[in-house]
């Protein structure tokens, strides 16, 4: 005899499903709980954008360097002003490009405060490396994994990325707009990729959004500025 639970044809089946839903709720809840996470950055962006391996570690060369140095300079600040228990984790998606960046960026400063969500995906195996193991998880429901972004939200920051990074991005958007998550602090970076893909004007132009929606975003061109945005927008709420 088999227990239901230790089943593994039946936890696998169609029959199960809730169960496995369940579980991605329970368990990173449980887990994130007993870790004292409270809060992180989100970052965002293409799984396909790689660091320049001939080049130092500057702002000048690259999103994923840019990013690695704005994920190290939050981390910094954090750690100066936060006590512990109060401290912003930097959050990715727990893969290569600019997750695995930003999960660098953190782990050069303070390997802890390193959060990676990852996905079960046929092209991307295992996470990135510069997550801390407490906190590495892996989802196999995408909207279970957006559930846990949502939930420990205080800011994003998204750079360049494919479909993945826009639904992403347009989720968190309608759920700040209509007060479903309180507003926080989003900035897109990379201005001469944003301004060509996405002009935000015309959605208030045509009437389809209100003229205070077009806040909700801060375009930053470099580390500095989206730093300053950031550790402003944040600094309220760690009060």
């Amino acid at each position: 005899m088999t227990k239901a639970h230790e089943n593994i044809d039946f936890m696998s089946s169609t029959e199960a499903r809730p169960l496995r839903i369940l579980s991605e709720y329970f368990e990173p809840r449980a887990r994130l709980a007993a870790n004292d996470v409270n809060r992180a950055v989100i970052f965002w962006g293409s799984a396909r954008l790689k660091p320049d391996r001939d080049s130092p570690v500057d702002a000048s060369v690259g999103y994923y360097n840019q990013a690695r140095l704005l994920a190290a300079r939050i981390v910094q600040w954090t750690m100066a002003q936060h006590d512990e228990g109060e401290r912003y984790y930097i959050c990715t998606g727990g893969g290569p490009g600019i997750m695995e960046a930003a999960n660098r960026g953190a782990a050069d400063v303070n390997p802890a405060l390193s959060i990676g969500f990852g996905i079960s995906l046929p092209k991307e195996r295992g996470s990135n490396g510069y997550i801390d193991e407490r906190l590495d998880f892996e989802f196999h429901y995408f909207f279970m994994r957006k559930f846990w972004f949502t939930n420990v939200a205080s800011a994003l920051v998204i750079f360049p990325g494919g479909f993945g990074t826009m639904d992403e991005l347009f989720e968190m958007l309608t759920l700040n707009q209509t007060g479903r998550h309180e507003r926080i602090p989003v900035v897109l970076y990379g201005r001469d990729f944003w301004e060509r893909l996405i002009d935000f004007n015309v959605f208030e132009e045509l009437g389809l959004i209100s003229p205070e929606d077009l806040s909700l975003v801060h375009i930053a061109d470099n580390v500095a500025e989206a730093f300053d945005f950031l550790s402003t927008g944040l600094a309220p709420c760690a009060q």
